[in-house]
């Protein structure tokens, strides 16, 4: 009951602030707009990733099929991954507390590994259409991209918003490295960082058909890399 009402609460909070952001689009500029949104969730200092973006272009990448072949298949219900041995490979079937609580009760590594249709962004936020945002690609690429700094109309700061709720935990920030890729019939983004205690790894991607795949990759003994990462999510299908 009592996390019932934490829940209704936390909506009610965020419903809120969604409906003051706009507001102050309409009726200000993107400079108190801007403010606003560093005052409501945090700015670059707080939350690094927010003043982050992609700043590399990984498509020469060539996956090792020895590598691939010594990987172990997992099939869940509705969709397959293979990873490596060491690690705990949950399917989440929802995705909002998957990196903010239950990432926490696992001690030993683990890959959590995500699956939606094609079109499941634009339904759950359809007013995204008006921004010129046709699918599941173009709703990442918004996303990854989304900056504090670069915050000019409501829809910035709807993916300025977004983007401090959907980036799980990478350790500390300022250390992450966020790279668009290319590979296997997907496409999408990884955000990294190998300058932890652990390595954390956060793969948003779009195949062909347009389903979404989500993989985020907590690697307590540090044995994988970005090469190693890449194949296992190449390994992603329905």
């Amino acid at each position: 009951m009592r996390r019932k009402i934490k829940l209704a609460r936390a909506v009610s909070y965020f419903a809120a602030f969604i409906i003051a952001v706009i507001f102050i689009a309409f009726f200000g500029g993107p400079n108190i707009l801007k403010g606003y949104i560093e005052t409501g969730i945090g700015g670059c200092l707080k939350i690094p990733i927010l003043c982050k973006a992609p700043s590399q272009d990984i498509t020469d990448i060539k996956i090792d099929k020895d590598y691939l072949a010594a990987l172990i298949p997992h099939v869940f219900p509705n969709m397959s991954v293979s990873c490596p041995r060491g690690f705990m490979v949950v399917q989440e079937l929802h995705k909002r507390p998957y990196y903010k609580k239950r990432i926490a009760r696992h001690k030993e590594s683990v890959i959590y590994v995500f699956r939606q249709d094609p079109g499941y962004f634009i339904k759950l936020f359809p007013q995204v259409k008006s921004a010129g945002i046709k699918d599941n690609y173009d709703f990442i690429k918004r996303l990854t991209c989304a900056r504090t700094d670069q915050i000019k109309n409501i829809t910035d700061a709807f993916f300025v918003i977004l983007k401090s709720v959907f980036t799980p935990d990478t350790g500390d920030q300022n250390s992450v490295v966020m790279a668009s890729f290319s590979i296997s019939g997907k496409k999408g983004f990884i955000s990294y960082n190998l300058f932890d205690k652990e390595y954390y790894f956060d793969c948003n991607l779009v195949d062909d058909n347009g389903d979404f795949f989500k993989a985020y990759i907590k690697d307590l003994n540090k044995s994988l890399g970005v090469k190693e990462v890449l194949a296992i999510i190449s390994t992603l299908q329905r």
